[in-house]
Order: structure tokens, then C-alpha cells, then sequence
């Protein structure tokens, strides 16, 4: 999604302190799923317009598990759980993604009131429109409170993490206190499953051992066909993917 004006290159604020507890993490298997430590919290949410702009609503709450393991190949016939398909299908899940930190890989948007970072690890949720406008554009209004407002709750409601807004005089990071969880993503606009959106700060460890910067929001490919793997990159709007949990045409049609 472009952005109206160019950024200009400076080094933002850290992030806030997670939440997750030392015991949950979520570790990447070589060319298989991911494995979710800690009994994490697993929902189902659907994309839901409302008025001028979306929200998060819940489907379903599956049973608590103190490990499972999610599919990340997409072909899995036991939704959202890994049933081994990616063996037989023999599925390439390489992380292509870099391991810079998000302060060095973002472009910086400065804004009268706030002033946005933006990565660009677009998941095409669409949280970053609202009624007055794209989170680009209120960024710049931001000398209008309401404006202000309305633009950190688009950066704050995208689910990859990709934006992030700091107060442009104190420095303060404007950033949501998300309670650890994971939730698989319904698009009932694009008749599509979207990513998984991992909330709350929980470590991913690499395939390799290492694990990835800390970030308070992310969202994982679980369609399989991302470029940017483990990250989704909208991929699954594009293969059309269906998890089978849900139909998202019914769910529009609600």
C-alpha cells in the first residue's frame, strides 16, 4: 500500500516491553510447522468491516494446549494443525526474511502530532484505512487531535507489526498492550484465510536456533507461498488460499 509522501531516514524510539511469559515462544521447523511453547492462547478471527474502518472479530477459542504445532505449508487436512502433508508435498519453507531490526529496516514518515515507521511486511489486513483516511495521510494531519488519534489506531491494529507511531515531540512509542495469543486470520472481503496474527511479544525461534528481534506484533505466513517466509507477505491473497476452518463467502454473507 503506497504511502503519499517520501520518508526521511532516522532512528526511532525502542519498542515497549512484551508480555508473553519465558515459557511460550514459537519455534520455526526446518521445512515443517511451527511449534507453540507455553499453552498460547489459539482463536479464529474474521476481518470484519465496521462503518469506516475494521475490526477483529471472534469465531471460535480452540481448546488450550500447552504445545501444538501449526501448519506452515498451507495443505495441512487437520485445520490449523500440522498433519504432515508438508513431508509429502515436500514443502520449502527457507526464511527468506532479513533478520535486520525493525528500527533499521523502516522508513520513517515524520507527522506534526506523530510520526510513523513503516517497514512495508504488508499483510493486506487493510486496518491502516479508515473513514478520514490512510494511516499515511492522517499521519501528516496529525496536528489535529481527533486526526492524531485515528492514525495511531491504524498503526496500531495492523497485525504484522508493520507500523508503529512515536510521538513526534516526547518520543513515546505508541504501542498497544497485547496479551499473548495467536489468531488465524479470516478475509470474508477478499473470500480468503490470512495469516496468523501473533500478539503479545512471543519469541520465534529459527529453524537455525536463533531467534528473531522481539517484536510485539507479527503475522506468519501459514498459506506456504510467501516470499518472505516465515513473515507473510499477502501471498494468500493471491493463491486464493482457504484453510477450510471457514468459508469466508459465508462469513460475508453474515
Amino acid at each position: 500500500m503506497p504511502a503519499p509522501s517520501a520518508p526521511v531516514r532516522t532512528r526511532p524510539a525502542p519498542s515497549v516491553e512484551p508480555a508473553a511469559t519465558p515459557a511460550q515462544s514459537i519455534t520455526i521447523t526446518a521445512n515443517g510447522p511451527y511449534v507453540v511453547h507455553g499453552n498460547v492462547e489459539l482463536t479464529e478471527q474474521a476481518i470484519t468491516p465496521v462503518g469506516g474502518h475494521r475490526e477483529y472479530r471472534t469465531v471460535r477459542t480452540f481448546p488450550s494446549q500447552d504445545v501444538y504445532a501449526l501448519c506452515r505449508c498451507g495443505r495441512t487436512s487437520t485445520p490449523p494443525y500440522c498433519d504432515g502433508t508438508h513431508v509429502s508435498i515436500s514443502f520449502d519453507g527457507e526464511e527468506t526474511a532479513s533478520r535486520e531490526p525493525f528500527d533499521e529496516r523502516a522508513d520513517v514518515y515524520p507527522g506534526p502530532g506523530v510520526t510513523l515507521l513503516d517497514d512495508n511486511r504488508c499483510a493486506f489486513a487493510r486496518f491502516c484505512h479508515r473513514e478520514d483516511g490512510d494511516v499515511w495521510t492522517l499521519t501528516e494531519l496529525s496536528y489535529d487531535e481527533r486526526l492524531k488519534h485515528e492514525a495511531v489506531k491504524a498503526s496500531s491494529d495492523c497485525p504484522a507489526g508493520r507500523l508503529v507511531h512515536v510521538d513526534t515531540e516526547e518520543g513515546t512509542v505508541y504501542e498497544p498492550r497485547l496479551e499473548p495469543s495467536i489468531a488465524l486470520l479470516e478475509d470474508p472481503e477478499e473470500g480468503v484465510s490470512g495469516p496468523l496474527y501473533v500478539r503479545g511479544g512471543i519469541p520465534l525461534v529459527s529453524a537455525d536456533g536463533s531467534v528473531y528481534e522481539l517484536r510485539n506484533r507479527y503475522a506468519l505466513c501459514r498459506c506456504g507461498a510467501s516470499r518472505n517466509k516465515p513473515f507473510c507477505d499477502a501471498m494468500h491473497v493471491t493463491i486464493g488460499y482457504r484453510d477450510g476452518l471457514t468459508d469466508p463467502d459465508a462469513e460475508e454473507e453474515k
